[in-house]
């Protein structure tokens, strides 16, 4: 508390001593208003209070400050305590129900009102938003809703992304920016929606099904900045789930920051820690692919230039062979092989006539040695009658008859004087 002692001894003359006395003139200072607040609230008498805590931070040793939200409206309020009831504080999380005892506080430096506690104890946990978020997580998982064979791959290089967000929102910047960024061609279809509410489970429900309805629509993303652990209620809602798990457009979320979970993260396809981690997840880096396709027009290059290189090697070896540079001794083998079946032609041809002409000759002598030349060559004539006949008997012939003689050379022709008997004359 500010000592505010001096302040009134130096004001009391000037200041009003009520606010109903104050004017346009006449003001009170903010220190003094503020004081005014704080001695208000000392004055207020304790109370237990109950609800749930959506966020809790006991680091510093010592002391704790967490936030308590009613069970049934989207009201909350700052409770902070140390000593005994920070060291009780820590054993509690995010998601506990408790009831809180302790006493309303002004802090007066920035005017802000609290609750201070100096007391607290665990409500049952059935019925906190937590435990029924973790009954309805165990329900949908045994349907499948969350198997990984449900995942969508995610396409290479979209056109067009569906961004489902809040109007103005943060991260409707940081997920159009960078998605720019990397892929500039890439054209957005934004839906805006509540983000956290009572409205938010049927908007993100209807925006989900109009995007996955569009053909132009490659992926969705489903984009929220960080908050407080009733703020992101809306996105572990049982139709949010079920209109993301239905969803066949790839979809990916990018709810809160990197430490929060909801159920529609189990759902999606993917999953980006935050906006700008989804932008990064859903095109590639234009930069990235232009070095791979350099890359590849390199190695595209060096790989045609090594075929050639190599073909052109070849070509020389064979360019460089004898039979090549002097083509007439790739003929030298048939060459070779035709004198040499020329001569072997020429020899059997040879053997053969002079077999043929020995044959010849020995057929000419036996047919010479039959021959009636021959017996005439050897003084021995042929006597043939007038009519031509060879006369072998000398009874056939009568005196007066004319006789052809066939001599060695020559005929004669003769008459028969006398026949005679050859025998008796032997």
């Amino acid at each position: 508390m500010i000592d505010m002692s001096n302040a009134d001894a130096q004001t009391s003359q000037e200041l009003p001593r009520l606010a109903r006395d104050t004017t346009v003139e006449r003001p009170w200072p903010v220190s003094v208003l503020s004081g005014k607040f704080h001695d208000a609230v000392e004055r207020w008498p304790g109370a237990w209070v109950t609800g749930q805590i959506t966020q809790i931070n006991s680091r510093r040793a010592g002391s704790v400050y967490l936030t308590l939200r009613d069970d049934f409206e989207d009201v909350a309020m700052e409770v902070n305590g140390f000593g005994q009831f920070a060291a009780a504080a820590s054993a509690f999380v995010q998601g506990d129900r408790v009831t809180i005892h302790g006493r309303p506080n002004v802090w007066m430096k920035r005017t802000s009102l609290s609750f201070r506690g100096d007391a607290i104890v665990r409500v049952g946990a059935g019925g906190s938003l937590k435990a029924q978020i973790d009954q309805l997580r165990r329900t949908l998982k045994g349907e499948g809703l969350f198997d990984a064979d449900r995942k969508v791959p995610l396409p290479e290089f979209p056109r067009c992304i569906g961004l489902i967000c809040a109007p103005q929102a943060r991260a409707e910047g940081d997920v159009i920016t960078n998605v720019r960024l990397r892929w500039p061609v890439v054209d957005f279809k934004v839906v805006h929606v509540h983000v956290q509410g009572e409205q938010c489970p049927a908007d993100v429900i209807d925006a989900i099904r109009k995007l996955d309805a569009d053909p132009d629509v490659d992926v969705i993303i489903v984009a929220r900045g960080g908050g407080a652990f009733e703020d992101l209620i809306g996105f572990s809602d049982e139709g949010v789930v079920r209109a993301a798990a239905d969803c066949v457009t790839p979809l990916v979320t990018a709810v809160g920051h990197e430490d929060d979970w909801t159920l529609i993260d189990l759902a999606a396809d993917l999953r980006a820690s935050t906006p700008t981690d989804a932008a990064k997840k859903v095109v590639p880096d234009v930069r990235e692919q232009l070095q791979l396709v350099a890359s590849a027009r390199q190695q595209m290059r060096l790989r045609i230039e090594g075929r050639i290189a190599g073909e052109i090697r070849l070509i020389e070896g064979y360019a460089n062979r004898p039979s090549l540079r002097q083509p007439l001794t790739m003929l030298e083998p048939h060459q070779r092989f035709l004198d040499d079946a020329r001569q072997r032609m020429d020899i059997g041809l040879r053997r053969m006539a002079d077999y043929e002409t020995m044959t010849v000759e020995k057929l000419r002598a036996s047919l010479t040695a039959l021959s009636p030349q021959s017996t005439l060559d050897r003084g021995y004539a042929v006597v043939q009658t007038a009519d031509g006949h060879v006369l072998a008997d000398a009874s056939a012939v009568r005196p007066g008859d004319e006789l052809t003689l066939t001599l060695r050379r020559g005929r004669i022709t003769a008459t028969a004087d006398a026949v005679g008997d050859a025998t008796a004359e032997a």
